[in-house]
C-alpha cells in the first residue's frame, strides 16, 4: 500500500488518511494551501461532526454548505472531490464530484445544485449521503483543488476519468475534514411516543 504523503499529514488525522484520497495523489507540498487558498463551511469546522441534515439519518437531507478563498492567479477552475477516507478497500468511497466552479473565491449553498458533477460510489450524481454503521465514526475529506486549464470532461464522468483529467494541472488545493457516526437519535424517543 502507498505511503500516506507527509506534507499532508499535519492537515489530515490519522483515521483519515487514506493513501488513495485525490489529495494524496494529486497534491503536492508545493500547491496545498498555495497563496492561502482554503477551504470552510459555515455549517461545520475542521474535525467537526457533519450537522444530520446533512446525511442520510434526515429525509430532506442535502449537501452541505462551502466557501472557498480565493485561488492562486491564472486558475482557470475549481473542483470539488468529497470522499469517506475511513472506508475500506484500495480507493475511498467518492460521495461527490464536482467541477466546473469558478477559478475564483466562492461558494456553494446548503443544497445547491452544482454546475457539473459526476458519479458517486453508488454511480448518481448527486451528494451521496453519509450513513455508516451504527456507532461507527467516518472520516469525510472535502477536497479541492484549482487547475489552470478548463476540464473537457462531460457531466456524469466518474472518479478515475476527473483524478486522470486533472493530472498536472493542480495549481493549488486544499482540504477540509468532517466526521459522522452512525446510528445516533434516530429511534431515540420513539417509545415514549407509545406509551
Amino acid at each position: 500500500m502507498t505511503e500516506f504523503p507527509d506534507w499532508l499529514s499535519s492537515h489530515v488525522p490519522a483515521a483519515a488518511r487514506h493513501p488513495s484520497l485525490a489529495v494524496a495523489k494529486l497534491g503536492s507540498a508545493q500547491t496545498f494551501g498555495r497563496g492561502g487558498f482554503a477551504l470552510t463551511s459555515p455549517a461545520f469546522g475542521a474535525g467537526e461532526a457533519l450537522d444530520p441534515s446533512f446525511t442520510a439519518t434526515e429525509e430532506d437531507a442535502v449537501a452541505p454548505p462551502l466557501e472557498w478563498s480565493a485561488p492562486p492567479p491564472g486558475s482557470q477552475e475549481l473542483v470539488l472531490v468529497v470522499e469517506d477516507a475511513a472506508s475500506n478497500g484500495g480507493e475511498p468511497a467518492c460521495h461527490w464530484l464536482v467541477w466546473g466552479l469558478a477559478g475564483q473565491r466562492g461558494k456553494l449553498l446548503e443544497g445547491e445544485v452544482p454546475p457539473r458533477t459526476g458519479k458517486n460510489a453508488v454511480g448518481n450524481s448527486e451528494w451521496l449521503l453519509p450513513d455508516p454503521p451504527e456507532g461507527e465514526t467516518r472520516h469525510y475529506v472535502f477536497q479541492l483543488f484549482a487547475t489552470d486549464l478548463p476540464l473537457v470532461l462531460m457531466p456524469g464522468a466518474g472518479r478515475a476519468e476527473l483524478l486522470a483529467s486533472l493530472q498536472g494541472t493542480i495549481t493549488a488545493c486544499a482540504v477540509l475534514h468532517a466526521t459522522f457516526t452512525g446510528g445516533g437519535d434516530d429511534d431515540a424517543g420513539w417509545e415514549d411516543d407509545d406509551i
